[in-house]
């Protein structure tokens, strides 16, 4: 502390609801005290974070997440983080100072917040020490599969097998990606004459939660917002009074897979095959500790496109491969099946080579990222923000922007208003948005400047939730439009909004994907001839299923918690994807693919026919009758079993714990769907358990910003047992705000 100058002139006050609102001299003293508060509250989860920065979860956690220590180790994640910040330093010095003063905070409150947490205890984990490049660390692993580059695995995994006429079959927004939903209501439309901005961040759900409400005051500024604990400022919520800003995922494309041809020289070098010839590449090992276990020793191998990520160990004369290989396994991991007996490619590969050329050649996949290759992640963007006082000024900041790629909303006291993408997308051949390519084909190289990022006017209301829209030309896998078209129908009914009447817009429950699945059902029972071999007659169906029919096709669509028709399409609509997944032509994406297991929730053909239902129920390689036959016998199932509950019984919070809590039975039923406003994801078909939803809600209003809401799924707190470690639950799950406070004298100051 004494080191970068910070004085002590912090002051720490608390809400009701335990939210932080620090008050301090000067920027870095303010960063100090935000790392600092942030340590005392949320401590484990601070140290799960840096951990699975490192690549470390393995040794306290045990084998179980070796897989995700494998790929942070392999894909360079803290390597890089040291990268950006060692830019960062260079360039930008003094924000650079300001990040050390974040860290300075966490290491100073790190020993108080352990020893309040009992997790240290219950692991044998004792509090390490953050470095400078943590919070980027933390940072780019929250965001490394934002932009879901195991889609490409999943796209190559279908085009081989099944065929390449299907490679987009499945493009939609799956369990694996995060969204949100964003808008902004301008003040024409208000009932104050100033414009609100609104939405709420879709992610996994996490115990303690992934986003953290606080206050940042000093002299240069007072902002309120959303911070992700463990990186210093407010980078995607905040509001400072004259401006408020908000973002959702542009679900734009900016990583690539490249496919290498690998090669091991006599000295235990490697060598890749690129566009100018065989290249060296960087390779060394590293030893993962594991609780429990014995270590496990990874080699780290980087071509000039990127670190390996897939086929490091798939080397010829590896056992593992060799098995493989006897199995007929396909994978890219492993020796080509295209390549000669001296390693070439009988595919367009490299040509021969020397004798001392001839080792067997062997492929993997490679991952590339823009901070790994610019050295830059957009850090100083971060007080910049807390500085904005127009919108001008938050568009100025966000033009450093880099990396996830976001829709930006925002809109200022002086009517400005702000619709635009942020960050920064390589110009590159579509085909490496879409597949694996070849490492070797120059046509597949990145170009030096990045691709023009869109904006728009905003015109009454602005609506962002992940669809093709504003974005569109920057990916190729959108959501589909339900959240956007349902919010834009909202706003649109009203030219008197208020904060109160907006925080009800996060609240909607109406199912719009249900439509096709409900016309497919109204299509059952109405005409069609008993299929051949017996099966439910789709012209007359059992007594049973008629009354499910009749139930469905009257049914609302909302996705109510006390809803019994709720439920009841629940169960319809996952024995009619189990149906499809386990239709023949799907039966040769079945085996799972031979990709590491981190990438599974990319790869799995359950959750990829439930998230492409629609789709599925009006194209694909399904025939229509077999469509109609599988509904009939889907209201059959149904109508055959006992009453399916409320759908809030079944659908129940199932939030991801470094320590699983033993006691399930605690997580309570939610309302809504995947693709209701109030998103709350599920895989229908395996399990109506919801882990993905709101991590977040706000309203931020211009016009008085203590009329602004806030809302977390758990409290301010990561410790057990403290009174704020779960109390906004039960306001979150009635989709109500707490309060935004922020007259001082509201609030209560903490002692020491």
């Amino acid at each position: 502390m004494d080191g970068i100058g910070v004085s002590v002139s912090i002051e720490v006050y608390r809400d009701a609801w335990g939210v932080p609102h620090l008050r301090a001299a000067d920027q870095d003293e303010l960063a100090f005290a935000q790392g600092r508060v942030t340590a005392r509250d949320r401590a484990w989860q601070l140290e799960v974070e840096r951990h699975r920065a490192q690549g470390t979860t393995a040794a306290f956690l045990g084998a179980a997440e070796l897989g995700w220590d494998t790929f942070a180790r392999r894909s360079r994640l803290a390597d890089t983080a040291r990268r950006c910040f060692e830019r960062l330093e260079r360039e930008d010095p003094r924000t650079a100072a300001w990040v050390r003063a974040y860290v300075d905070g966490v290491n100073d409150g790190l020993t108080e917040g352990a020893g309040r947490a009992p997790e240290f205890a219950a692991t044998g984990l004792a509090p390490g020490r953050w470095e400078p490049w943590t919070p980027l660390a933390v940072w780019l692993t929250t965001h490394i599969l934002f932009a879901g580059f195991p889609t490409k695995l999943w796209r190559e995994e279908v085009a081989r097998r099944l065929g390449e006429e299907w490679t987009e079959l499945f493009a939609t927004d799956g369990p694996g990606t995060s969204g949100s939903n964003g808008w902004l209501v301008a003040g024409g439309r208000t009932a104050s004459g100033a414009a609100l901005v609104a939405g709420d961040p879709h992610r996994f759900i996490e115990a303690p939660g992934v986003y953290q409400q606080i206050r940042l005051a000093c002299p240069a500024y007072d902002v309120v917002g959303i911070a992700v604990p463990g990186v210093p400022g407010l980078a995607h919520f905040g509001h400072t009074g004259p401006v408020a800003w908000a973002i959702t995922n542009a679900m734009s494309d900016y990583q690539d897979l490249y496919r290498e041809r690998l090669r091991r020289l006599p000295d235990g070098g490697v060598e890749a095959y690129g566009p100018e010839g065989w290249r060296p590449a960087t390779t060394h090992t590293e030893t993962i500790e594991v609780a429990g276990g014995e270590p496990v020793v990874v080699e780290v191998i980087e071509t000039g496109r990127g670190p390996l990520i897939i086929g490091v160990d798939d080397e010829p004369g590896d056992a593992a491969s060799e098995g493989a290989a006897s199995e007929g396994a396909a994978s890219p991991g492993a020796a080509s099946e295209g390549a000669a007996e001296d390693g070439t490619s009988r595919e367009g590969g490299p040509p021969n080579q020397a004798s001392r050329d001839r080792a067997p050649a062997w492929e993997g996949v490679a991952l590339r990222y823009l901070p790994r290759v610019t050295g830059r992640l957009g850090f100083e963007v971060l007080p910049a923000l807390l500085r904005a006082r127009t919108v001008t000024d938050v568009d100025t900041a966000l033009d450093g922007w880099v990396e996830p790629v976001n829709v930006v909303l925002a809109a200022d006291t002086e009517g400005g208003l702000l619709h635009r993408v942020a960050g920064r997308v390589p110009v590159r051949h579509r085909t490496n948005s879409l597949r694996i390519v070849p490492a070797w084909d120059p046509a597949h190289a990145w170009e030096d400047t990045p691709a023009p990022l869109p904006r728009a006017e905003v015109d009454g209301h602005a609506v962002m939730a992940n669809a093709r829209g504003l974005a569109a030309p920057l990916g190729i896998e959108f959501a589909p439009p339900h959240r956007a078209d349902r919010i834009d129908a909202l706003l649109g009914a009203s030219a008197d909004w208020t904060p109160e009447s907006v925080t009800a817009v996060h609240r909607d429950t109406d199912n719009r994907s249900a439509a096709r699945l409900l016309a497919a059902v109204a299509r059952v029972g109405a005409t069609g001839p008993r299929p051949p071999g017996g099966g439910p007659d789709l012209a007359g169906l059992s007594p049973a299923a008629s009354a499910v029919r009749d139930r469905l096709l009257a049914w609302d669509r909302r996705m109510d918690a006390e809803s019994t028709d709720a439920g009841l399409y629940a169960a319809v609509r996952g024995a009619v994807v189990r149906r499809f997944a386990a239709h023949e032509a799907f039966a040769a994406l079945r085996e799972p693919a031979p990709y590491p297991e981190v990438f599974r929730p990319w790869l799995a053909l359950g959750p990829r026919v439930a998230y492409a239902l629609e789709t599925l129920l009006v194209a694909g390689p399904v025939p229509a009758a077999d469509v109609d036959r599988i509904v009939a016998e889907a209201l059959d199932e149904v109508g055959a079993g006992e009453p399916p509950a409320a759908w809030g019984v079944t659908h129940r919070l199932a939030p991801w714990q470094a320590l699983p809590d033993p006691d399930d039975a605690q997580w309570p039923g939610l309302g809504g769907d995947h693709d209701c406003v109030l998103s709350t994801s599920s895989v229908p078909g395996w399990t109506d358990r919801s882990a993905r939803a709101s991590a977040a809600r706000y309203v931020w209003d211009l016009a008085d910003r203590e009329r602004s809401g806030w809302i977390v799924p758990f409290g301010a707190s990561g410790v057990p047992g403290d009174p704020h470690h779960r109390d906004q639950l039960p306001l979150w799950l009635r989709g109500e705000l707490a309060p935004v406070t922020t007259d001082w004298q509201n609030l209560t100051k903490e002692q020491g």
